[in-house]
């Protein structure tokens, strides 16, 4: 059953009976040529040239996920020795007897001088934690 009269030709996309349509109109032709042109200036995509791009955004890839992980775990000994150095000068401000297993396996116990100067030492290693 062939369209109305009312439709203009050149909108006939399939005519019935095997009757050929009216062409589209040149300026997309034109368009669609110059859109045609653009690829063939390009090199053309090769199986090696595929497989070298994704070896290369692999190796990338790893190269990131290997990064975060060195970052996270330097994070994670960093946030232990943090918490390590707040106990232990919170050990050496409770005024608890501390002491010491000298190179000899004999206990001594730490003087006042020695307090103080873990504690200097202590806070030290904090400051680096906040």
């Amino acid at each position: 059953m062939p369209p109305p009269k009312s439709v203009p030709k050149d909108k006939i996309l399939k005519a019935p009976g095997g009757a050929k349509a009216v062409q589209a109109p040149a300026a997309d032709d034109k368009a669609a040529s110059a859109s045609q042109a653009a690829p063939k200036l390009e090199k053309p995509v090769t199986l090696a040239t595929k497989n070298e791009d994704f070896n290369k955004r692999r190796a990338e890839q790893a190269e990131k996920d290997k990064k975060a992980e060195q970052e996270k775990a330097a994070a994670d000994d960093k946030a232990k020795n943090c918490e390590r150095a707040r106990n232990y000068q919170q050990s050496l401000n409770s005024g608890a007897r501390l002491s010491r297993t000298d190179k000899n396996g004999e206990r001594s116990f730490l003087s006042d001088a020695e307090r103080q100067q873990e504690l200097d030492t202590a806070k030290k290693a904090l400051a680096d934690c906040k």
